[in-house]
């Protein structure tokens, strides 16, 4: 037998796409994993199980594009334990992961960084902490690296490049093949953007990524310098990647960035992430934090802010979610202002500036978490409160 559910009485329902940022309905009915009908309460409620959202706003889970995982929940990079759990109560369903650069011994040769890229790839796929969806095996460009090896590691289910300009690949000609071999492949690419962050990393300027022309130009605004606007607005121009501003960055050129992507008419080209775990620790609430920086600072309405966070980065990455459609992963997150907060709802929080507050988590339709252990609690309470 099929399980069903249905959130009844949303106060706002967020789709996550830009054409159509909020969509008239307060009620979803989700069946075995999926989202099976989007309506009213009055024509949805039925023997399905309900959830009562009292008003709340629901949208899709958070697609954080930026995080260095390594295997299992725990990062060496700030010796922290159920990290991706922490996300998930921070909003975050889905992450995709930017290269295993983490890893302790990481192989820096052909063979041993193909073997991560599958492992990492293998075993998140398995290992979901709380029903995350963690996209990991970001294959880290080293020398020697054939046309076959990406034709091989994609028969595998591999479809990421980690950020070029991190490993050992950092001249434009020999990233641009390689670039041009996973994209042939079906990879998506991520280029280093901005100053240095750690020693065995380059500064990348605007030249090298329209050499490259990857599909993600990662933390214009700082990984965590940030690059020169001028640069973005070439980038913008020249190739056809998408721009990502994350929580380990300047958050003026975010604000900057966020206006000039905006002014360009070019939103759907804006995706968010943490690049986290970094210096600037482990990050659960970063994406809406970040959300709350590009939508009070850069002028975003909440519900196109909710889309840069979810829907833009799905469709960059073609995987599936970020989306509140008929047959789309049941990936949600119930939010609201957080109490005390001078906003009406979640989305009024983001355009003041506050980080809102998270009720509730979904993924595959089923609730996962009730009570945030890193956001304060919300106006309204959500029936499963109690």
């Amino acid at each position: 037998m099929s399980e069903q559910t249905v959130i009844t009485n949303i106060g706002t329902l967020l789709s996550g796409r830009l054409d159509e940022p909020v969509l008239d309905a307060d009620a979803l009915l989700l069946e075995d994993g999926a989202i099976a009908a989007i309506g009213h309460t009055a024509d949805l409620r039925g023997d399905a199980a309900e959830l009562d959202a009292k008003g709340t706003t629901v949208l899709p889970g958070l697609v954080d594009n930026h995080v260095h995982p390594v295997m299992g929940d725990y990062t060496p990079r700030q010796f922290q334990s159920s990290y991706l759990e922490g996300y998930v109560h921070g909003g975050v369903t889905t992450v995709v992961s930017a290269g295993e650069v983490h890893t302790p011994g990481r192989p820096k040769e052909r063979a041993g960084t193909k073997a991560l890229a599958m492992l990492a790839h293998k075993t998140f796929t398995a290992f979901r902490p709380l029903g995350a969806k963690i996209h990991a095996g970001a294959l880290l460009l080293e020398d020697g690296l054939t046309e076959d090896d990406f034709a091989e590691l994609a028969a595998e289910g591999v479809h990421l490049v980690g950020e070029i300009g991190i490993s050992s690949v950092q001249d434009a000609p020999t990233a641009a093949q390689m670039t041009r071999w996973a994209q042939a492949a079906g990879m998506t690419v991520t280029v280093h953007v901005g100053g240095t962050s750690v020693p065995t990393s380059r500064s990348v300027d605007a030249a090298f990524v329209v050499e490259v022309k990857p599909d993600v130009a990662a933390h214009v605004n700082g990984g965590p310098t940030a690059a020169a606007i001028d640069d973005v607005a070439r980038i913008l121009d020249e190739t056809d990647a998408v721009v990502e501003i994350v929580h380990n960055g300047n958050v003026r050129a975010a604000r900057d960035v966020t206006q000039l992507v905006a002014d360009r008419g070019q939103l759907h080209r804006l995706v968010v992430g943490t690049d986290s775990p970094a210096g600037t620790g482990v990050v659960p609430l970063g994406v809406l934090r970040t959300m709350s920086w590009i939508s009070a600072l850069g002028g975003l309405s909440g519900p196109v802010t909710v889309a840069t966070a979810t829907g833009n980065t799905t469709a960059a990455r073609r995987i599936p979610g970020g989306v509140i459609a008929v047959g789309e992963p049941a990936d949600l997150v119930v939010g609201d202002a957080p109490d005390g907060s001078q906003a009406g709802d979640l989305c009024a929080a983001l355009e003041a500036g506050d980080t809102p507050s998270i009720a509730g988590v979904l993924t595959d339709g089923k609730l996962v978490v009730t009570k945030s252990r890193n956001t304060p609690p919300p106006l309204r309470r959500p029936s499963f409160w109690g």
